[in-house]
């Protein structure tokens, strides 16, 4: 496999015992060595490069810790079918009580047989929690009719500047919310207060700690 050597360099290495050295010989995805014994190695290619500076790749691999907490907190949607979905909000809703918000995330609606819920969908499982799910893309949002009613949301209410409501034959909301027809429910979702903040945090890190 061809082997590329770069040299006069000021390369960072992270090393501790060895930080900084003027070449490294690549193979592929492979570093094969650095510093001195980098050089004494065959190479098909050399690469002078002039004194300019090499450090490893970046990658970012932070988290918004509450959004995440708060987020396995929520019905997982990921299923699939809708009826099974469906099923998963009905468990949530016999835990939770009447009249409190049942949130879930991760349906996509390209893999489900029966393509888009409505709300009439969840109606049947949840007719006394108002329910919001927001799909995988992030792109669209599935309500019941309780949740459209404590957003304000009715056959009157016009698309808004870059969204769009679903509706159904007759003109009334089916319960799809499409880009920023989403911020019409989400302007009404509870804050979650500091003890829940924390709670969820705290049942979070487990699956902090397998990574």
């Amino acid at each position: 496999m061809h082997r590329l050597l770069l040299f006069n360099a000021c390369i960072y290495t992270q090393d501790p015992s060895q930080p900084q050295v003027s070449a490294i010989l690549l193979q592929g995805e492979r570093i094969l060595a650095i510093g001195t014994e980098a050089q004494t190695l065959p190479a098909e290619e050399r690469l002078d490069l002039e004194g300019r500076v090499v450090i490893p790749g970046l990658t970012d691999a932070h988290l918004h810790l509450e959004h995440f907490a708060l987020g396995l907190q929520k019905v997982d949607c990921e299923t699939p079918t809708r009826q099974e979905c469906l099923q998963r909000v009905a468990e949530r809703c016999r835990q939770t009580p009447p009249g409190q918000w049942v949130l879930g995330h991760g349906w996509n609606q390209n893999l489900w047989p029966e393509g888009f819920g409505r709300a009439a969908d969840l109606d049947a499982v949840a007719p006394d929690h108002p329910v919001y799910l927001t799909a995988k893309s992030l792109h669209a949002g599935w309500a019941n009719s309780l949740a459209l009613r404590l957003a304000g949301i009715s056959a009157e209410t016009p698309d808004p500047p870059g969204g769009k409501l679903g509706r159904d034959a007759y003109g009334q909301p089916d319960g799809i919310l499409y880009e920023a027809a989403m911020e019409l429910v989400y302007r009404v979702l509870p804050e979650p207060t500091p003890a829940e903040v924390t709670e969820a945090i705290r049942l979070a890190q487990p699956a902090l700690w397998q990574m």
